[in-house]
């Protein structure tokens, strides 16, 4: 595998000359500020250089590479495998009830004998992307990899966008499938929220959007803990994500954290990044920036490792609830990943309105206010 990274910005164009690294084992992935959404002289410039390979990306809150974190930019990955291939395939998705539909049917497109990962790029306000997670997993087996995130617009919640066909386009999913038997996918994720408040169950939801908590409207009982912070939803909600376990599970079973995308005031509710299901138990957490720092640290000690050399392309993609707590010290959480990853690996990724990856190993699962990691290595010779 030859591996390139390299970023844009537009008062000072490319950091470097784009590589020539273009054939139909190349995958290039783009990850970009949302003002590019209207302005398409980068995604020219990677069509012209790029004619024959997969191109992907997605609007983010924030993009990284390398250490660095960047605002106004476009980050970019370009890797030509020397044994393995490449599939892409887009879904439109009109409404939130659409996103298991668009899940499944990614799968089926890419599914083959050969697959060996799954990365996932979805539009980030009109997905739900627990749905989106369960379509694909009702197709593609456990032992395909699955990663990826939801497209973001920085703390705004406006309007999101994914490259498909080399354009920023709303409403769409895009999976791109890796084949190969020399391929090596490491994933890792982990969060660093302390929890507090009582546990509560979810008396009234429906799909991604929670109605009532302990019978009582959840906006009502949400704003009574944020105080004056109330007035700046769904933005401050970043900072108070909740935790949620299926009904029937142990307190100290695995959990998944959920993060409002927007609230009704009219209804009294809420809506999240992924479901809220009816008789789950529910959970307020609030951040702790050093174990913020130390999740991001431990989600690349969790990816797997092998003896093998050669370049490593890591995707990193974390929540823009992460940034907003981080703050000034959103770069320590990137750097910590790249310093206990493998020597050698190059890094880029976004920051994102939801994240996509296995806890640990099975299934994956929708992910918010989590950093997430996903290696790509081939093994060749």
């Amino acid at each position: 595998m030859q591996l390139a990274t390299l970023s844009y910005s537009a008062a000072d164009g490319w950091s470097d000359d784009l590589p020539a690294l273009d054939s139909d084992r190349t995958l290039v992935i783009a990850f970009a500020a949302p003002e590019f959404g209207a302005d398409p002289r980068p995604f020219d410039d990677l069509a012209r250089a790029f004619p024959n390979s997969r191109v992907v990306g997605c609007s983010t809150a924030g993009e990284i590479i390398g250490t660095d974190l960047r605002d106004g930019s476009v980050v970019v990955a370009a890797a030509r495998f020397d044994a393995s291939t490449l599939r892409t395939a887009s879904a439109a998705v009109r409404s939130s009830d659409d996103s298991f539909a668009a899940g499944e049917d990614i799968a089926r497109r890419l599914s083959d004998p050969g697959l060996r990962g799954v990365l996932v790029l979805s539009d980030g306000l009109g997905v739900n992307g627990s749905e989106l997670v369960r379509g694909l997993n009702s197709v593609l087996p456990p032992s395909v990899v699955i990663t990826g995130g939801l497209a973001a617009d920085g703390d705004r919640f406006g309007a999101t966008w994914v490259l498909d066909e080399g354009r920023p386009a709303t409403g769409v999913v895009r999976g791109i499938g890796l084949y190969g038997d020399a391929l090596r996918l490491g994933h890792g994720s982990m969060g660093g929220w302390d929890i507090f408040g009582p546990e509560r169950t979810i008396t009234r939801s429906r799909a991604n959007v929670l109605h009532e908590l302990d019978g009582r409207p959840a906006l009502d009982l949400y704003k009574s803990y944020l105080g004056e912070l109330s007035g700046g939803l769904p933005a401050t909600g970043l900072l108070f994500p909740l935790a949620i376990r299926p009904a029937g599970s142990r307190p100290d079973d695995p959990s998944l954290v959920r993060t409002i995308l927007a609230v009704d005031e009219d209804e009294r509710s809420m809506t999240f990044a992924g479901d809220m299901p009816e008789g789950a138990r529910a959970q307020l957490m609030r951040a702790n920036v050093d174990r913020l720092i130390e999740g991001a640290a431990d989600a690349a000690l969790r990816v797997e490792r092998d003896d093998s050399t050669g370049p490593i392309l890591a995707l990193g993609i974390s929540c823009v609830g992460r940034r907003l707590v981080l703050g000034e010290r959103t770069q320590e959480e990137i750097e910590a990943t790249v310093e206990c990853l493998p020597d050698g690996v190059q890094q880029i990724g976004f920051y994102s309105y939801g994240e996509i990856s296995p806890h640990a190993s099975g299934l994956c699962e929708l992910h918010n206010q989590t950093m997430t990691l996903t290696t790509i290595r081939e093994i060749t010779g």
